[in-house]
């Protein structure tokens, strides 16, 4: 067969077979066509590649373009099958003068006539085909061959065809397409348009696995792409902003593609825009703000005027939104605004190396109250059929991300929510699944259609855990938190959380937020221990609280990394021990004595004696663990000792348990060892603290301390009440 009838055996495209005319269509009669079935027939007894051509342009000659429907393309698969098409995509020899594409181009033609029956489409033998489709696009040729074009084109549609099956993603990434599309798209040849559009499918269909398989090419796109972004005049600027967010990498976006983002958005922002231009914009710049922080600005004047416009439109747009009742609000944008006032809120508060000027933070914080304030009234007018809803969930998180820095305005409003935000976070606390999902789907609303980004945090009381801490220290916001329930529901949400990282659990792979989050609870617990001591004594959740505080609190002081953790749950349940010192469970039970002894463990290693060059005296240090955090650990540390001190009188079982720890021999042999001008006026009053009243409460303990030289380092330090103690019989 010569070059020319494979040429008029590919015009089965025109006839039907390509992919550009497989769609399905009516038939123009009920029953089969007679002639049609004929030729199938042919197609099915030929017996070599000469008659199988020409069984196929007969084919052609009986249907007409545009009339092959489903059950018509399918009897044409029965006929031809996959051997066919397999040896025309394989074939190296084309004949005499005939170009080397034409053969691969009808064997891709056929496979995308197939392709368009999804089943088909799923077929193992159209995946394996996968590497060598992928191929086809970037191999060069004469951009004006119209059979390669036709070609090109029904490779992307197989590959389509493909990805909108259940498992073709992940087929197509293992075959090595995602690298092929980028690299025809950066080529910006034929089809290059069609490349993209195909990107985008599997980006959002299988993110983390494309970017672990072709990241070096994604990135690729991702210059090009932002490149074009900061260069575009034209309508295409909008557009990029909406595809952008999409190519954005899960790990550190390039710092060449994050100043030509920000250059672009800047344009794009500082001129009167309509609300279709400005939106997009707006959700690009909180994608960056998601994956970069504020890292993506520049610093200095420029870097400082853009975000405080960024903060400014957000907060514009959140206070049109929220304000007008009976306003169709448009919630990923909104919720987009949300993340870039989350930005503008940790810019205001942090005190090194703010993009801020301080009268810039100033005029930031008043305009972001007034949109807080829209928040409030948004969220006060939530009933229980919505609370459900991804849109409600964001404007807890940037309600609660505000009163994490911000309790002191809007005093009023805050205190009127209060009674709904413990109810909400009750109601997620006990659809813990549901709550996750919520995150999943705030995250999707904030970003893009497509892409999740970073995951918000997974339920509603872990939000708020910051600005409840700082509102239990006020007389009026506590006395709602208390009347609402949130002290028994904040208990369960600490003991379920803290299940998380008890033996069996692989605490490696836990989010820092949920450790934070015990620390944080743990400081709403000590607010109520000082502030309301009746609530503990007579609310049986803390019993509970108690019990598991002192089963974990031994396991947990000999765990690297987690000391801050330690510190948090050992000044807690001293504090606590102090209250509920006639429960049986502090009767010197087990539970009880391994508790002090793991309290002991965290006081006493605190400090050290250190030489110093040039001098006999060693001074007083800090230990290596606690050097690198004492300054968020100090405070902690000297509540601890005050909370001991005030245990030994009540827990008569307490004095010789510490004797036998050697802590108070051991403490003084410290102090004697070094020079008292190194120990600080705090650091003497702590430890006296302790000593005075174990040598109060037992007569063992004050000998102890006579036979280490108690008295005389009680002179050195001026410790007035250990001296005149340890002098008594």
């Amino acid at each position: 067969m010569s070059c020319c009838d494979l040429a008029a055996a590919g015009q089965l495209g025109k006839a039907g077979i390509m992919a550009s005319d497989c769609e399905p269509a009516l038939n123009q009669a009920e029953g089969r066509n007679p002639t049609l079935e004929r030729y199938l027939g042919a197609l099915r007894e030929a017996k070599n590649d000469s008659e199988q051509f020409a069984a196929l342009l007969l084919v052609t000659k009986a249907v007409k373009a545009g009339d092959i429907d489903a059950k018509t393309r399918r009897r044409i698969f029965d006929a031809v099958g996959f051997t066919f098409p397999n040896r025309l995509l394989t074939t190296k020899e084309a004949p005499d003068g005939c170009p080397d594409h034409v053969l691969r181009a009808l064997g891709v033609a056929l496979l995308a006539c197939f392709c368009s029956d999804p089943e088909l489409a799923a077929h193992p033998q159209v995946l394996n085909k996968i590497p060598i489709l992928s191929t086809f696009l970037t191999t060069r040729g004469d951009p004006d061959d119209a059979a390669r074009r036709s070609m090109i084109d029904d490779t992307y549609q197989c590959l389509t065809a493909v990805a909108g099956t259940p498992r073709g993603p992940r087929h197509l990434i293992a075959g090595g397409t995602v690298s092929a599309l980028c690299q025809a798209y950066l080529g910006h040849g034929y089809g290059f348009d069609q490349a993209l559009a195909l990107l985008v499918g599997l980006l959002a269909a299988a993110e983390t696995q494309c970017w672990k398989e072709a990241e070096p090419d994604l990135l690729a796109v991702l210059r090009g792409l932002s490149e074009d972004f900061q260069k575009a005049e034209d309508a295409s600027k909008f557009e990029l902003c909406q595809l952008l967010p999409i190519f954005l990498p899960p790990t550190t976006v390039p710092s060449e593609c994050l100043r030509d983002l920000q250059a672009g958005l800047a344009r794009i922002l500082g001129s009167k825009l309509s609300s279709w231009q400005r939106n997009p914009a707006l959700k690009l710049a909180a994608r960056l703000a998601h994956a970069c922080g504020s890292d993506w600005i520049p610093a200095g004047s420029s870097g400082s005027k853009f975000l405080a416009l960024l903060v400014n439109l957000a907060c514009v747009e959140v206070r049109l939104a929220l304000e007008e009742t009976g306003t169709e609000v448009k919630e990923d944008v909104v919720t987009a605004c949300y993340a870039l006032m989350e930005l503008g809120i940790q810019e205001c508060t942090r005190c090194e190396q703010s993009l801020l000027k301080e009268p810039q933070k100033v005029q930031l914080v008043s305009i972001m109250k007034e949109a807080i304030g829209a928040v409030i009234h948004y969220l006060q007018q939530v009933g229980p059929e919505k609370q459900k809803e991804p849109f409600v969930f964001a404007s807890v998180r940037i309600l609660g991300a505000w009163l994490a820095e911000e309790t002191s305005s809007l005093r009023k409003e805050v205190c009127q929510l209060l009674p709904f935000l413990v109810r909400y976070a009750k109601t997620l606390y006990e659809e813990a699944e549901e709550a996750n999902d919520l995150s999943q789907q705030v995250a999707t609303l904030a970003i893009s259609p497509t892409t999740p980004g970073p995951t918000w945090p997974g339920d509603a009381l872990r939000l708020l855990l910051p600005g409840w801490c700082h509102l239990t220290v006020e007389d009026g916001p506590r006395e709602i938190l208390i009347k609402e329930g949130a002290p028994s529901l904040l208990c369960k949400y600490f003991l379920q959380q803290w299940e998380l990282t008890s033996p069996g659990h692989d605490t490696s792979v836990l989010p820092d937020s949920v450790e934070i989050g015990l620390q944080t609870c743990c400081h709403i617990f000590l607010n109520l221990v000082v502030t309301a001591p009746g609530l503990i004594k007579r609310d049986a959740c803390f019993t509970s609280l108690m019990n598991t505080l002192m089963t974990s609190l031994p396991a947990l002081v000999q765990q690297q990394g987690r000391l801050l953790l330690a510190a948090n749950v050992a000044t807690l349940g001293l504090l606590m021990a102090r209250l509920l010192s006639t429960s049986p469970a502090l009767q010197g039970t087990p539970a009880s004595r391994g508790f002090f002894a793991a309290a002991i463990l965290f006081l006493s290693q605190s400090h050290v004696a250190r030489a110093t060059p040039g001098s006999d005296q060693a001074v007083l240090a800090l230990s290596p663990d606690y050097e690198g955090i004492w300054a968020d650990l100090q405070e902690l540390w000297f509540l601890g000792m005050q909370a001991f001190t005030g245990c030994v009188p009540l827990l008569p079982w307490l004095a010789p348990a510490a004797l036998r720890s050697r802590w108070p021999q051991e403490l003084l042999q410290l102090l004697g060892s070094v020079s008292p001008n190194s120990v600080k006026p705090e650091m003497v009053a702590a430890y006296q603290g302790v000593l005075v009243e174990l040598a109060r409460a037992n007569r063992l303990c004050r000998e102890a301390m006579r036979l280490q030289a108690g008295e005389e380092t009680a002179s050195h330090y001026r410790m007035a009440a250990l001296e005149q103690c340890l002098s008594e019989p």
